[in-house]
């Protein structure tokens, strides 16, 4: 069967001029990291973050924009072309991140400009019932430009299905909850919350493996944090902190994603700005991190990234290139190198392999 890899993208200029209706594009991935574009899906505009049932049968976008959507697809196997199944309003402004629950019941999303999270019910068919739960983080903002008010990043399961962990670059807070997988509401869970240093921003964060460390990527700071994760107490505890920049960088940057080898042995994070990705190793006994080097994306903005599940290759999509690169990794030592694979899209910024 045929791999897929499905590309996320912008299609509009600030939500305001519709550039293009179909903005999810398939992909076919051979082993090594080379792609071909299959076809391109209608999609609504800006459908920026992209999640998977744990079925396969169903995928959900968020809709980036000020009139704010989440959107249900269903997936064709094995063509990996989508059709619309429907729209719901997440009730925020600027949704930029959404996690299916362990059982497929639930789908959350992160409202990035209103800081908030919303939460679905996902239907037998795959469609999304009204918002079942809306809820808006409150708190102190930081010190920078950009923290206003809280601005909700990233919302996902813990690996034990048990809680739910939330970013805020806005308040420099983890938030912790817990999902009434009955009602699809979010209850505060004992520890509530976490204070990251000010102007830090927390983004996006990747779970290990064997699911005790978390790693979190700060945006505003660009840096990466590690932190403690006892699944059982639902605390989280952060231990080390690192810059995602090389050693004398003094350019404008932005931290993006983040992510693990499968391995669990590498650590990768974007850097927009520098348009590199900051690799790192991970001590197996205490999880700590080292800095190990920096690979050019091959384009500009590298927004989004992942990882070839079997750890070859990484994909990067560069939004302000309009590309996305094909970058091996090294199976010793973690690095990256560049390939002759870059294939031309419009404002890519998010890559999901179709597993």
């Amino acid at each position: 069967m045929a791999r897929f890899v499905f590309i996320g993208s912008y299609t509009s200029d600030d939500g305001q001029i519709e550039n293009r209706p179909d903005g999810i594009y398939t992909c076919q991935v051979s082993d090594d990291g080379q792609l071909k574009l299959i076809l391109s899906n209608l999609s609504g505009l800006n459908p920026s973050f992209l999640a998977q049932h744990p079925t396969r049968q169903f995928l959900y976008a968020v809709n980036e924009l000020e009139a704010n959507a989440a959107s249900a697809f269903a997936i064709a196997p094995q063509t990996g072309a989508l059709t619309l199944l429907n729209s719901q309003p997440t009730g925020g402004v600027w949704p930029c991140q959404a996690s299916v629950d362990p059982t497929g019941r639930w789908l959350m999303v992160a409202n990035y400009k209103s800081g908030s999270l919303t939460v679905f019910p996902i239907l037998p068919d795959g469609q999304l019932g009204p918002a079942s739960d809306y809820v808006e983080h409150q708190g102190v903002p930081g010190p920078d430009d950009r923290q206003e008010h809280a601005h909700a990043h990233m919302i996902k399961f813990d690996p034990t299905g048990r809680l739910v962990l939330v970013s805020d670059l806005g308040l420099d807070r983890m938030f912790i909850y817990h999902l009434d997988g009955n009602l699809g509401r979010l209850e505060a869970s004992a520890q509530e919350m976490v204070v990251m240093p000010p102007a830090s921003g927390p983004r996006h964060f990747v779970f290990h493996p064997e699911g005790h460390l978390l790693y979190l990527a700060n945006e505003l700071d660009s840096t990466v944090t590690a932190c403690e994760w006892d699944s059982q107490s639902g605390t989280l505890g952060p231990f080390q902190k690192l810059s995602t920049l090389p050693v004398g960088y003094e350019g404008y940057n932005d931290v993006a994603d983040i992510h693990l080898h499968p391995s669990g042995r590498f650590l990768y994070v974007s850097n927009r700005g520098h348009d590199s990705l900051a690799v790192f190793s991970v001590d197996p006994n205490s999880g700590m991190l080292e800095a190990i080097g920096h690979t050019l994306s091959g384009g500009l903005t590298p927004r989004g990234f992942n990882v070839d599940p079997a750890g070859h290759f990484i994909l990067v999509a560069n939004q302000n290139s309009n590309n996305v690169v094909s970058l091996r990794v090294d199976p010793g030592s973690g690095l990256l190198y560049p390939t002759e694979y870059i294939i031309s899209l419009p404002r890519p910024v998010f890559v999901l392999f179709y597993l």
